[in-house]
């Protein structure tokens, strides 16, 4: 494991990481009386480590450049190596981390070039598709989306920057799910979530100003769609993409 392991603070040895309730011995104890079946348990578990470990990358405090292996993270998140590795294993599939044979996984770093690269396939995607939808649909359908917006302004406040990626991950996703096509949905949904993973931890300061800036842009962009205003719109999405 690398010497920038994750903080006492969040995972320290034996306690339950973040996101991954009723882990360690007691909780699959727990879990085994009341007669939960063991397969759904530990896809539940596999999918609350994927969550804590995207919290992590997100954070900074999985270190690009820093290789953990599985048995030791399981030691912090109080679980078994099986689900770490599991996630591990889904997150090399999203690039986010790398596998290093007989040692564990290196988390990857993503440059300033590649998240140039990774907004300017999300701009290729996802503006065309809105502003056809924008086009199409009647002006009263844009207001779906203003809860997405209000709990995205919601986490911003709060300066969580992963809580905000989340919030804001779900206002992109209920858009081009207007669009209609899933596979969009999805495929952006990688895309943003390969884009989030930043060279180096922004400062919280700096952290605050971005969220609060992003999150606002959410009600210009619903205005400008329900107005049909199409030029707003792509330079609003332009601006958004490139965060």
């Amino acid at each position: 494991m690398g010497s920038s392991a994750m903080g006492s603070s969040a995972m320290g040895p034996g306690a339950v990481g973040p996101g991954v309730p009723g882990g360690g011995a007691a909780g699959r104890s727990a879990a085994g009386t009341a007669g939960t079946p063991k397969l759904p348990e530990r896809h539940s578990v596999r999918a609350q480590v994927l969550t804590a470990l995207r919290e992590a990358l997100l954070s900074g405090e999985l270190v690009p450049g820093e290789v953990y292996s599985a048995p030791a993270l399981a030691e912090r998140f109080g679980v078994s190596a099986t689900p770490v590795r599991e996630a591990m294993q889904r997150l090399v599939c999203e690039g986010a981390v790398e596998t290093v044979p007989n040692r564990g996984f290196r988390v990857a770093v993503c440059s300033d070039r590649d998240r140039a690269e990774l907004a300017e396939i999300r701009a290729l995607l996802e503006i065309p598709s809105v502003l056809e939808a924008a086009r199409a649909m009647p002006s009263e359908c844009w207001e779906r989306l203003r809860p997405y917006a209000d709990e995205a302004l919601r986490t911003a406040q709060g300066g969580d920057r992963t809580a905000y990626a989340e919030a804001d991950s779900a206002f992109h996703g209920a858009l081009l799910e207007l669009t209609g096509n899933r596979q969009l949905v999805a495929v952006a949904a990688d895309i943003q979530r390969r884009a989030l993973r930043r060279p180096a931890p922004v400062p919280p300061s700096m952290c605050s100003a971005e969220l609060l800036e992003d999150a606002y842009g959410h009600f210009k962009l619903l205005d400008a769609l329900r107005t049909r205003d199409l030029a707003t719109v792509e330079r609003l999405m332009r601006e958004h993409v490139a965060c």
